[in-house]
């Protein structure tokens, strides 16, 4: 069956890949975009303003939000921790809202993140574990979650995305770890016995998907491998698979001063499951560190 899919966030790096996927299996896709745009594949929106085109929401089959300022910056900036979380939640409200006032609500897939459970040391964290501390990150994926209130309210099938780290050579955080390990810089954090949930392209890509076209999905949803490394098995990994040693760990008071606001992401430990996917029926291609190294070592340029 095809689906109608209305996406924001479709320039980013997963949301081009999962836009190219939809379209390959048949689904209409339409951008969100902040541009002015005559194409029929994009629409134009302005979410700080709170215009969009209602009717394109409201009609769609799905609605997936992946829209949000980069991750990746100076974590000693106040206006860069105020846009990680504003535009997070600006865009998902805005969407949810809109959502909610469809006769019929869209289904909902909307973007979060893994921090979302905080440091929980070597507990196993599936989707109805708790959420702890006050980590950067971690405030941001519980205000980011509830900002899909109204469209559960409203009866919409609402997917929140935990997503963990996508590992590809193409993109951060590999991109720099891959460097930095094959100049002979790589080495645990701390102690290394911190867990690092984390997640192949494909694998992210294909979970997306899956929860697209089941309508009977629904609630939070982990992405990540089915096993989770630690830091150092995650480490001593890479390292084989560069041929490079990882023999220097870094300090984690070094860790702390240079992170900032990100440390607690590098020094925290999520042992996290996929539990709601696997029971939902999705089948992993990655299952553990070394297939999900080798999958994002090898992803082509194209």
């Amino acid at each position: 069956m095809s689906l109608t899919v209305v996406l924001a966030g479709g320039s980013g790096f997963l949301g081009a890949h999962l836009k190219q996927e939809l379209r390959a299996r048949g689904h209409e896709v339409v951008s969100l975009v902040r541009r002015d745009t005559s194409a029929r594949d994009e629409s134009t929106w302005d979410p700080y303003a709170g215009t969009l085109d209602r009717t394109l929401v409201r009609s769609a089959d799905v609605v997936v939000n992946l829209a949000g300022s980069p991750t990746l910056g100076n974590p000693h900036s106040k206006r860069w921790a105020r846009e990680l979380r504003s535009s997070r939640v600006t865009t998902t409200r805005l969407l949810a809202e809109t959502i909610a006032q469809a006769a019929t609500p869209p289904a909902y897939l909307a973007g979060n993140g893994i921090s979302y459970y905080g440091d929980h040391g070597d507990q196993v964290l599936t989707e109805v574990s708790d959420t702890r501390g006050h980590a950067l990150l971690t405030s941001v994926t519980r205000e980011w979650q509830a900002a899909t209130e109204a469209a559960v309210a409203g009866g919409s099938r609402v997917c929140v995305l935990r997503t963990a780290p996508v590992m590809d050579r193409r993109a951060a955080p590999l991109q720099q770890l891959r460097l930095l390990t094959r100049a002979g810089l790589g080495g645990r954090l701390g102690k290394g016995r911190q867990y690092m949930p984390m997640s192949t392209l494909r694998d992210w890509v294909g979970a997306v998907v899956h929860l697209a076209e089941h309508p009977d999905a629904a609630g939070p949803f982990n992405i990540c491998l089915p096993q989770a490394p630690t830091n150092a098995e995650f480490t001593r990994a890479l390292g084989r698979a560069l041929h490079r040693p990882t023999f220097l760990p870094v300090p984690a008071p070094a860790i702390r001063l240079v992170g900032g606001a990100m440390a607690p992401e590098l020094l925290g430990s999520l042992n996290v499951r996929p539990a709601a996917l696997l029971d939902s029926g999705f089948v992993f291609e990655d299952a553990d560190v070394e297939a999900c190294l080798a999958t994002a070592l090898s992803a082509s340029d194209d």
